[in-house]
């Protein structure tokens, strides 16, 4: 990657995490800016970097770069129910017509998004201790801040036949899915806007595996 590039990486053969310069700037990071955003935006990204490690491929690899089985038999076991859930979660996104995400391609992106917006919330929160709660913005609180900023990095407009494209080819969920999917297996989402048992950003069985 090049340094205005806008990516981040896990190389999990050398076992390092890479942020180009080109991430640390709006929508993902603003240096002045709120920290609710800016633990939704970058904080998430960097989880889902951290998350790459220990996702269903990541897990293979030792803190050396070595590819060897270091689990547990029944922490890989664990995993495995967890990862079967979030398969079944994004095979059942429709994308266009008869074709859907397929789980199965994607599950390392959906766990490490999953896992890493998990953990950055919690980072928020424990940034919080000792301190009063952040007056709202705009009509908006702390926590609903903090996952709009999350919406807003995935936010994409495609056309048709990209999308079923991408849905087809790529080991990323398309952002609609990324953003809407990973939220609704989080009941800190639900309580922030106040979604019910019934509302589509409330799944049962709710997927969880960090």
């Amino acid at each position: 990657m090049n340094p205005p590039e806008v990516n981040a990486e896990n190389n999990s053969a050398r076992n390092e995490i890479l942020f180009p310069a080109g991430i640390l700037q709006p929508p993902f990071f603003y240096p002045d800016g709120d920290d609710a955003i800016n633990y939704g935006g970058i904080g998430a990204v960097i989880g889902h970097e951290i998350i790459h490690s220990f996702d269903n491929s990541g897990r293979k690899f030792d803190a050396k770069g070595n590819q060897v089985d270091w689990w547990t038999a029944e922490d890989a076991k664990r995993f495995d129910e967890g990862a079967a859930c979030i398969i079944r979660q994004f095979d059942g996104y429709v994308v266009d017509g008869d074709v859907h995400e397929n789980g199965a391609l994607v599950q390392g992106e959906a766990i490490a998004d999953l896992g890493g917006l998990t953990i950055a919330y919690r980072a928020y929160k424990k940034s919080l201790e000792g301190k009063p709660e952040p007056a709202p913005i705009d009509g908006l609180t702390a926590d609903q801040r903090f996952f709009i900023a999350n919406a807003r990095i995935w936010a994409s407009k495609d056309r048709p036949e990209f999308a079923r494209l991408i849905a087809q080819t790529n080991e990323h969920p398309l952002g609609r899915f990324r953003s809407a999917g990973t939220a609704s297996n989080m009941p800190e989402f639900a309580r922030a806007f106040g979604c019910t048992g019934t509302s589509s950003m409330v799944k049962s069985p709710r997927c969880q595996i960090w």
